[in-house]
């Protein structure tokens, strides 16, 4: 009986991953290249395409080395991609600009005056809370400051997009990547007129939108030489990395809700249609035609505790650092700590809001500090997560994944603070394997979304200590007081 493979290509902010998984989602092997980020003034943050498309071409062929495939044991690619970068290309498909990633800032300006101005409405069409990371507020500072390669451009894509350009020479973007442009009628699901016309773009200048299940043919001949595939093998566009890591995890029925915590970090639950709320607090983005998934990101998730690392001079590893939170107790013996140092999205959506400890005495030492930055970090999920229980009801299983999920500590801490049991899947390439189902379902391999629960390794759940869940209730009492007073502030 033949073996059957299939890979999950998943394009980061951080870096450009490919995982080979079997049927059954086990991890046969995997191949990761990182990626540069590039600073060219303060606040910008840019990423150069060529480097990355030239990386997911090595991850693909590396990692076909690695698991030894042969051509007719591989089924499918599917892509996962991060979410809101923008580029700028000419009619030959060349790049005039480099990829702008969702972490620059330059059009705060140009954010803040649509949210002043239009806010509401834009929100009520988009289901995207306006902020710099959204295309949307990327194109109007190109078109007020002048931008050069905006001015040329003939088109306008992400990161997924310029691969699948060079790859297939088709543009073509599925829902998710396109509702998280800012720029996709929620309600449509194509691009708003009202929008375009906003930021000087013409729809025949963004990709055709089109279902995560699309499979493309076709790759070019060389492209599947170099990689070591079949030239027939038939690809599938996927999604974005959120609404993927949340499949790849299982987090997909009524009450499931999935938290990521690497660098950055989100809370998201899938829903029915789309579902927005007037505090514009959270986010809704098309999955299909018919699933959306709800949810809110954080700009400071282990980013956060790696400064943390960095500001006290520790030498040893993030893990030993991690673990001198065991030291104290739930609460830091008072000391709280606003995770604002990178600027913030949800629940604030304030590139300007600031990090802030409060509390701090004589007796605190480095363990207190590690505490509740850690704290931090999940009351900032655990709030964003109130305004999701506002739509969708109050969850009854926590999924979680990302790099802080390796941390014992901090699982038993989110369980405690949430008050519910939390499951952590045995691989941490959700995303990957969430692009992976994708493309089994796309191809009639597998029934359903739904049946990837069958499909997950997962570990035995954490449980919540109820002593220290109400502990931290009252703590959050004050947390919450203090995070709307930052808010009101900046």
């Amino acid at each position: 009986m033949l073996n059957e493979f299939v890979i999950g290509l998943d394009i980061g902010t951080t870096s450009v991953k490919t995982v080979v998984f079997d049927m059954s989602g086990k991890v046969i092997t995997e191949s990761e290249e990182h990626i540069t980020s590039l600073y060219p003034q303060q606040g910008w943050v840019e990423q150069d395409p060529f480097e990355i498309e030239q990386f997911a071409v090595k991850a693909v062929r590396d990692v076909i080395k690695k698991a030894n495939l042969k051509k007719n044991e591989l089924v499918t690619i599917s892509f996962s991609s991060a979410m809101h970068s923008l580029i700028c290309i000419d009619e030959e498909y060349q790049p005039l600009s480099n990829a702008i990633i969702w972490a620059d800032g330059r059009s705060t300006e140009q954010a803040e005056k649509l949210k002043q101005n239009d806010g509401t409405n834009v929100f009520q069409k988009t289901g995207v809370p306006i902020h710099p990371m959204t295309p949307l507020s990327k194109l109007l500072w190109m078109k007020e400051s002048g931008y050069e390669p905006y001015e040329k451009a003939t088109y306008f894509i992400s990161i997924k997009e310029y691969i699948l350009l060079k790859w297939f020479n088709k543009r073509i973007v599925d829902y998710s990547m396109a509702a998280a442009t800012g720029l996709m009628n929620a309600h449509t699901l194509d691009w708003d007129h009202e929008l375009l016309e906003m930021t000087g773009v013409r729809k025949e200048q963004l990709s055709d939108v089109a279902s995560p299940n699309k499979v493309l043919h076709g790759i070019k001949k060389e492209l599947a030489e170099e990689m070591g595939i079949a030239e027939d093998l038939p690809f599938v566009l996927g999604s974005a990395d959120g609404q993927l890591a949340n499949l790849g995890i299982g987090a997909i029925s009524p009450g499931e809700v999935a938290i990521t915590a690497g660098t950055s970090g989100a809370i998201r639950q899938f829903t029915k249609g789309f579902s927005i709320t007037d505090e514009r607090e959270t986010f809704c983005y098309a999955f299909t035609e018919e699933d959306s998934i709800i949810g809110g990101p954080t700009n400071n998730g282990g980013i956060a505790l790696q400064w943390l690392k960095e500001l006290l001079n520790y030498e040893g590893s993030f893990d030993e650092f991690t673990k001198e939170a065991e030291k104290t107790a739930p609460g830091a013996e008072g000391l709280l700590f606003l995770p604002y140092i990178n600027g913030e999205r949800a629940p604030l959506w304030n590139q300007q809001a600031k990090g802030n400890f409060f509390g701090m005495n004589i007796t605190h030492k480095k363990e207190h500090f590690v505490r509740a930055v850690l704290e931090g970090i999940t009351f900032n999920l655990y709030q964003i997560g109130q305004s999701l229980e506002s739509q969708a009801g109050e969850p009854e299983k926590i999924f979680v994944n990302g790099g802080l999920s390796r941390s014992k500590l901090w699982l038993q801490m989110l369980a405690d603070i949430f008050g519910k049991n939390v499951y952590v899947s045995e691989s941490h390439h959700s995303a990957a394997w969430g692009a992976a189902w994708t493309g089994l379902v796309a191809l009639g391999k597998v029934p359903s979304f739904e049946k990837i629960k069958e499909n997950i390794p997962m570990s035995p759940p954490i449980t919540p200590n109820e002593n220290n869940h109400n502990t931290y209730l009252e703590i959050y009492k004050k947390y919450e007081s203090l995070a709307k007073d930052i808010a009101r502030y900046f």
